[in-house]
This record gives C-alpha cells, structure tokens and sequence, in this order.
C-alpha cells in the first residue's frame, strides 16, 4: 500500500489513474443511466430551432466521450433529423468527439506512456522481463507515431473497442493529431451516412433500400484491405528486424 500510495503522488501515475478512472466512470454511467424513447424525442428539432444543429453536434460529441455508441447515436440523428442532416451531424459530432478524447488522453496519458516505453533502469530481477515488455510497447508507441490517415482508417473500423476508447488510446501514443482526426473522420463516413439512413427509415418506413447498406458494405471492403496491407507491412518490419536487430 505504501508504494501504491508512493507511485500515485507521482505526477504521471496520477493522470493516469485519473484517465483510467474517467473511463470507468463514463463506462458504469453507460450501463446504469437508461437510453431515452425515441417517440418522445421526435418533436425535440422542432422545439430546438436554429439552435438544433449545434446542440445536435456538440451533444452528440459529449456522448461520444462519455462512451456511448456512435451507432445508437448516429441511428437516433437520422431518426430525428433525416438522412443527410443526420448523417452531417453524427459526422461532426465524430470529429469534435475524436479531438475531445485525444486531448484528454494525451494530457493524462502520454508522459506516464512515455515513462514507461523509455526505463533505463528497470527493478532487479525483473530487468529480462521489463525490457522486453519495455521494447514492445516502444516498438507499438513508434508505429502509432508514424501512422498515416490509412493506418487510423485501419484501426477505427477493427472492431475492437468504441469510437471514444479509441480516440483516448490514440492520445496516450505518440500519434500525430492530424493523421488521426482526419483518418477518424474518414472511417466514420459509411457508417455515418448508413445508420442515418435506416435510423431516419425508423420513423418513415418503406424508405430503406439496398443503398442504405451500400456504406457499411463499402466499409466493409475497405477492412479486408487495410488488413491485408497491414499484414504485409507487419511482415516487412519483422523481416527488417531480423536483418538489422531492435532498434
């Protein structure tokens, strides 16, 4: 406990418990706080007038932090304000959402990453065993930092975690903003347009078409390429490091 409470007096310890902290919070806040019925939120544009775009943006961006699914909140966009609109607004909401958690994620998250990718000295008896894990994650921080807009596009649409987890573990790496907003923006295109498009049929049925799929399928498509470009790239910085050793 005395060394707990040591390591958490250390500044980066204690952003980075205060990130992993707000996470859960935003997490258990998800699971507990119930979704609202969509039938009473259908006049809710109307009610807001002009000052409905934004609220819709801004919004949309603070329940992307706080973990809601972009799904549940792009079908509910469409729902309320119609395809284009909804899809335009999700999107919005996706790029502030993005900047938010990697702001938030490398204030409180990068120097304590950073300590941990760079110990010169690592305990005794665990030296083997730390500088390995050492080297990994620095190999990982150095690949997350040279990525371009396809390597974020890669990643967002892995389905390995939601829109503002992701957004928060790219601000503890030594990713680039630029490639990250833009390539965040991108992946989050098809699906946008798509889920506005069968949320706006929701409450206009017979309106859902086979083009209402055509972004997810596209998105789709563009996985299976970016996985097999990473896979090549991954197979070329092996054989790299067998050729030249760690760096």
């Amino acid at each position: 406990m005395r060394r707990l409470g040591r390591a958490l007096r250390e500044p980066a310890v204690a952003r980075f418990a205060a990130l992993l902290t707000l996470i859960g919070g935003c997490a258990l806040l998800v699971l507990l706080v119930p979704r609202p019925d969509l039938a009473a939120l259908t006049g809710l544009p109307d009610r807001l007038g002009a000052a409905g775009p934004v609220l819709a943006v801004v919004g949309g961006a603070l329940l992307l932090t706080v973990l809601v699914p972009r799904t549940f909140i792009t079908l509910t966009w469409g729902a309320l304000f119609g395809p284009v609109a909804g899809a335009g607004y999700s999107l919005a909401a996706a790029a502030l959402a993005a900047l938010i958690g990697f702001g938030v994620g490398r204030w409180l998250g990068r120097e304590y990453v950073v300590s941990r990718t760079s110990m010169a000295a690592p305990p005794a008896g665990l030296a083997g065993r730390t500088d390995r894990i050492r080297l990994r994650l620095a190999r990982l921080d150095r690949w997350f930092a040279t990525q371009s807009v396809l390597g974020v596009v890669m990643v967002r649409l892995l389905p390995i975690s939601g829109f503002g987890m992701v957004s928060y573990g790219y601000g503890t790496t030594g990713a680039r903003p630029a490639p990250f907003l833009i390539g965040s923006v991108l992946a989050s295109a098809p699906t946008a347009v798509g889920y506005a498009v069968i949320g706006a049929a929701v409450v206009a049925p017979g309106e859902v078409n086979w083009l209402a799929a055509a972004p997810a399928g596209l998105g789709a498509a563009a996985t299976v390429v970016l996985l097999l470009r990473w896979r090549r790239a991954v197979r070329a910085d092996r054989a790299a490091l067998r050729v030249t050793g760690p760096r």
